[in-house]
């Protein structure tokens, strides 16, 4: 049995793998800037095993977080358990590092969203239309805020990709 689930796993991981490869490749920097172009789909609800949008408030409101990037990851995770919204730390984390090395005033001026005027913002360089999209409410409904900025690039991912988990390149 172990050799068929090893078989199943690298399967799986090579499919993967292929998958990422071709998606990168034929991707380009072209499909990076579209789609932080907000959908018309409806962000990620809530599922019906969620605790109510109130209840998450007061838990969230008792809990002290510091004001750093561990702290912003926390409160952001502990609201989007609370909305059923898919995402890890190290997802999170990794993300976060990627597009702004953890630096919440982080704006990026030179790619094709800046060019139109729309220049991404913020800890998960988000642009203010999908931020204006995929807003969780509960949270400041303000771009630059690090857990506002968080919890709603990760509504958007979850939309978009299932999960910031799944996110490992501009998205």
């Amino acid at each position: 049995m172990a050799s068929t689930q090893t078989k199943t796993r690298a399967g799986r991981t090579a499919r993967f793998r292929k998958i990422s490869v071709a998606g990168i490749a034929t991707a380009g920097t072209a499909a990076a800037a579209l789609t932080l172009i907000p959908s018309p789909a409806q962000a990620a609800e809530p599922t019906a095993s969620t605790v109510p949008a109130s209840k998450s408030a007061a838990v969230a409101a008792e809990k002290s977080y510091p004001d750093n990037l561990d702290g912003w990851i926390r409160e952001s995770l502990d609201i989007m358990k609370a909305k059923g919204i898919p995402g890890s730390y190290e997802g999170l984390h990794r993300n976060i590092m990627r597009e702004s090395a953890g630096d919440p005033d982080a704006q990026n001026g030179w790619d094709i969203n800046a060019q139109n005027g729309t220049p991404s913002k913020g800890l998960l360089q988000v642009i203010q239309p999908t931020f204006d999209t995929y807003h969780v409410a509960g949270t400041p409904n303000d771009l630059t805020d690090p857990v506002a900025n968080i919890t709603a690039a990760a509504n958007y991912a979850a939309d978009r990709y299932g999960s910031i988990d799944n996110v490992d390149s501009a998205y």
